[in-house]
């Protein structure tokens, strides 16, 4: 039985795993979980899953959410604050750690884990982004094993040779291309000249997918997938050139693979998030996830296109600064957050989202961020200058 650290149990990514876990007892155990600020929700999951412990990263509710636990009975140890993080993430009884922490925040403790050298169940794309070329070397040096949690990635993993999987570089095995795919998001369709009126309740519903306002918004101007991009750039060890975006609105092929000798190699499934979960948490083996399987006869037609650049200037935003380097991907991501955030709070359309984007790596793209400290840094000064920029 393996142990588990959830880190953002309370997300969907975070639902997801626990269902999955819930589904095998007798091979998984959760061994921490953490939370932001839902007091309420992570109570309750210590209650189903009895964690040794539990963090509450905002220690405003942390007197009554120990004094809940006192008073179920439970066991389980709450710890308080960002720090706390880092300390679960390299729990000695946990052999496997989620990273679903959503946007910078998961950084460092998504380090921690691979430093204690855990498997990494990666969901925080973010953690790539900000810092690709340091985390694959952290990884390198501690044995660490990270697999993609993203639909996206775990589709061109598993349609990678086993060797590729196993590290040796898809170069050697006769991989020419990555194909990552995207559905388009809400606005795939709509008239341009509307983009200005997108609500942000409009710009969270996904048509395909279930997931926070963050992802939702960063799915709607294909920011989400320009960060994918970057992951992807790391994660397999890929040329710019050798990845290319492909929008596919039904979301049923979640990523491909070209090669050599003419083959593409897709993997195909519904649109639930338990399934590269499950597969990664399994792997090599497979496990029951709880999805349903295709039903072929029921899908339809398939459709590809080109994303446009009029349409999604975000995502070609991330794939220039990817480009540029690891300075200039630190400032996307940081400027990104300030953005959108601004936008779901109604600070800034959604057409601002990317202008500020492109004004932040106009000033700061050109700045190194080599080590952890200079990577931190940049991101604060990356957010400093965003925040600026926003209309008062």
């Amino acid at each position: 039985m393996q142990g588990v650290v959830v880190l953002g149990a309370t997300g969907s990514i975070g639902d997801s795993t626990l269902d999955v876990i819930a589904r095998h007892p007798d091979k998984y155990r959760v061994v921490a979980l953490s939370a932001h600020s839902n007091a309420e929700k992570l109570l309750a999951l210590c209650l189903q899953f009895f964690p040794q412990q539990a963090v509450l990263v905002e220690e405003g509710k942390s007197q009554w959410l120990r004094a809940e636990l006192k008073a179920a009975g439970s066991q389980t140890e709450l710890l308080t604050g960002a720090k706390a993080l880092e300390d679960i993430a390299a729990h000695p009884d946990a052999r496997q750690v989620m990273a679903a922490i959503v946007g910078a925040a998961g950084l460092l403790p998504t380090l921690a884990a691979v430093r204690a050298g855990k498997r990494v169940l990666l969901a925080n794309k973010e953690a790539l982004v900000m810092s690709g070329e340091l985390f694959m070397d952290e990884v390198a040096r501690h044995g660490a094993e990270l697999l993609p949690i993203d639909s996206e990635h775990n589709a061109i993993f598993q349609s990678l040779p086993f060797a590729c999987q196993q590290g040796d570089h898809y170069r050697h095995h006769g991989v020419s291309q990555i194909l990552l795919t995207g559905s388009g998001g809400p606005f795939r369709t709509r008239d341009l000249a509307s983009f200005g009126a997108i609500t942000p309740a409009q710009a969270v519903a996904h048509p395909n997918w279930s997931m926070g306002q963050k992802i939702s918004v960063d799915s709607a101007t294909m920011m989400n997938k320009g960060l994918e991009f970057i992951e992807a750039r790391w994660l397999f060890d890929c040329a710019v050139d050798d990845i290319q975006v492909v929008l596919h609105p039904q979301s049923i092929i979640h990523s491909m693979v070209r090669y050599s000798d003419g083959s593409v190699l897709a993997q195909m499934g519904n649109p639930d998030m338990r399934t590269p979960i499950a597969h990664a948490m399994a792997y090599p083996e497979r496990i029951d996830a709880g999805v349903e399987p295709l039903d072929f006869f029921s899908l339809g037609q398939f459709s590809f296109d080109q994303p446009d650049p009029a349409r999604y200037p975000c995502l070609y935003l991330a794939i220039n600064a990817c480009r540029l380097g690891q300075g200039a991907t630190t400032v996307l991501n940081a400027a990104n957050e300030v953005a959108v955030d601004a936008f779901l709070k109604g600070r800034l359309p959604f057409t601002g989202i990317a202008g500020l984007v492109e004004q932040s790596l106009d000033t700061l793209a050109h700045k190194t961020a080599r080590d952890l400290r200079s990577i931190l840094e940049l991101d604060q000064e990356a957010r400093h200058y965003a925040e600026r920029l926003l209309p008062c």
